[in-house]
């Protein structure tokens, strides 16, 4: 079955008609999809869920540097985080050698081009002739005097970059006509000849003719930064991931904690109520509680394992892969204090995009320098020097030649314009527009890219203040609930309500505060974002920083993938928080005893 499979596949697969005269392509043709090239899927098992986690015992103890180095190993494709999920920019490594080749392609204007023609030929012309021309009316009847020989043409053409060509060609033509007396038969003439053409206006000069390549090496420019533009919001995605997989977990332990302490607090109502201390409205009360607290679990544990898959996705990791990635590097609480005319000066000079803006106004300029130069009249010096030679064998045998004693020169302008050169002054005007409306975009990018670092500075600002905020919101919560649990167990208070919303509160503080530091220290990195400093900031280089290196280098040269041969190589970590600057989990809320002991010891 397999082969019969594979040999349907592969008659099906796209080809043209083979006949002499194609045919009119009057229908659409389409291939059943199952017809199409298979590609091998990994083996992937179903993904966990809040019911069926499947988690393996093993950790991934995973720190911020090293997820990045994993995401920037597996991106041949470069991945952007949006939301829980990660998605292809449309950027790949590929793109700037890629763009690279256009420049010899340029270049290549200049090589010098060889050409040669190699002819053997033999012509017999029929035509009609008097046997007797000299008794005229003679008969007449049909000969031909057969011509064979040999043509040869080579020559050798280089354009210079002033525009000018100059031109070398060799040719030999030798020939012999049978049964026809000739002065030399056979003969052989020869000539060599140097020519010259030089645009004086239109065409002329260095500037307007390397100007393509200049394009070219502008456009390889704009490809290598819009790839680290990506790559920027790849590493930028990586740290957002990462964070919101140490909030997610954060977030799942508050729930558990609220769970525990729900359950005791259950535990306490239905003792209590056995007891007769209290009625079963409380037991109701804390039933409800505990059941909320357990669906809020549940909700944060899908959020956990999505945000685990959002962070394995944007690392390039299989979904296949069981390891459960625990964040180890902990969020700073150090505040930053950040300069807002420096960040504007390093967004200036180092955000990708008023980058590409800029060499977009680079290469508009030389378009208008081509313009301008084509919107010259046509004028052109031509020169050309030739040697002529001919030699041959007399009827006698006697061989004669002239070892090139001729010559012949030309010396000449040419000169062409369009009356009016509408077409011409037409394109100056477009390109001179094109580069106005090129200006005012880079504007405009200046001025949205001022707007994101304000809202990113606002942003930083509010994320550490609301911190601190959650921070003491936390501490009293925590001292509320310490006191409520307190003040039921020793029986000076009944009401559960109290309880429960001192553990709803206590929860909600501590993810809130964790929260809110994930927002800060996310920040951070869309600060270094925004002013385009995010690569350097971590410790990342681009191997055409360091090596200038492309590939692949072509037919002549070792076959070589590029660039996935060139993993990342190792680099320096960032250093780590300083344990006064780390995050630290706060402590869970000690639980009294809920067995009826307890309580009964509790009674005044």
């Amino acid at each position: 079955m397999a082969v019969a499979a594979a040999l349907v596949v592969a008659t099906a697969s796209a080809q043209e008609v083979r006949r002499l005269i194609l045919p009119e392509q009057r229908r659409i043709v389409v291939r059943n999809p199952s017809q199409l090239r298979h590609v091998p899927l990994p083996d992937v098992p179903p993904p966990p869920t809040v019911t069926v986690p499947k988690r393996s015992d093993i950790v991934w103890p995973l720190s911020l540097d090293e997820a990045i180095r994993t995401s920037l190993a597996n991106s041949e494709v470069i991945r952007i985080l949006a939301g829980t999920t990660a998605v292809a920019s449309g950027a790949t490594i590929y793109d700037p050698a890629f763009t690279n080749t256009q420049i010899d392609q340029d270049r290549a204007v200049f090589d010098p081009t060889v050409e040669s023609r190699n002819t053997f030929f033999r012509s017999e012309q029929p035509q009609g002739v008097f046997t007797n021309p000299l008794a005229p009316p003679s008969p007449v009847e049909i000969r031909t005097a057969p011509t064979e020989g040999f043509r040869s043409s080579t020559g050798v053409q280089k354009r210079f970059i002033t525009g000018g060509t100059a031109r070398v060609d060799v040719t030999v033509d030798q020939s012999r006509v049978d049964g026809v007396l000739l002065p030399l038969n056979p003969q052989t003439a020869t000539g060599t000849s140097l020519s010259l053409n030089q645009p004086l206006l239109q065409g002329g000069g260095t500037t307007v003719n390397l100007a393509p390549i200049l394009i070219s090496r502008i456009d390889t420019e704009r490809s290598y930064f819009q790839l680290k533009g990506a790559v920027q919001d790849l590493v930028g995605g990586t740290i957002e991931a990462y964070w919101q997989l140490s909030s997610a977990q954060v977030d799942v332990w508050a729930r558990e904690q609220q769970v525990a302490q729900g359950r005791q607090a259950l535990g306490l109502a239905e003792t209590n109520f056995q007891i007769g201390r209290s009625n079963i409205a409380d037991t109701a009360q804390a039933r409800v509680a505990y059941e909320t607290f357990r669906a809020t679990l549940i909700a944060a544990q899908a959020n956990l394992l999505d945000r685990e898959a959002a962070l394995r996705n944007i690392m390039g990791i299989s979904p296949s892969d069981e390891r459960r990635l625990t964040p180890v590097t902990p969020p700073s609480v150090r505040h930053l204090e950040t300069d807002w005319e420096q960040i504007l000066t390093l967004a200036e000079e180092y955000r990708p995009d008023l980058i590409e803006l800029k060499l977009v106004l680079e290469a508009d300029e030389q378009q208008l320098l081509i313009a301008r130069n084509n919107a010259l009249p046509r004028l052109d010096g031509v020169a050309l020097y030739r040697w002529n030679g001919l030699e041959g064998r007399t009827p006698t045998g006697t061989r004669l030649g002239d070892n090139g004693e001729f010559a012949d020169w030309e010396l000449g302008v040419n000169f062409s314009v369009p009356l009016g050169l509408r077409r011409e002054r037409a394109i100056v005007r477009q390109t001179e527009l094109l580069l106005t409306r090129d200006r005012a975009n880079l504007d405009q990018a200046l001025h949205a890219a001022a707007h994101r670092l304000a809202t990113s500075y606002r942003n930083l600002d509010q994320f550490y203040e609301q911190y601190g905020a959650f921070a003491r919101v936390r501490s009293a919560a925590r001292l509320n609930l310490e006191r409520q649990l307190a003040d039921v167990q020793a029986g000076r208070a009944t009401i559960y309500l109290n309880v429960l919303q001192s553990i709803t509160d206590w929860g909600n503080a501590v993810s809130n505060e964790n929260q809110a530091l994930i927002l800060y220290n996310t920040e951070l990195a869309n600060l270094e974002r925004e002013t385009g400093t995010i690569l350097e900031s971590r410790g990342v280089r681009f191997w055409e920083e360091r090596y200038r290196s492309v590939g692949p280098l072509g037919r002549h040269f070792p076959s070589l993938c590029y660039p996935r041969a060139m993993t990342p190589g190792p680099n320096v970590d960032q250093p780590p928080v300083p344990p006064e600057d780390a995050y630290q989990l706060p402590e869970a809320v000690p639980l009294p005893d809920v067995g009826p002991e307890g309580i009964r010891s509790g009674v005044r």
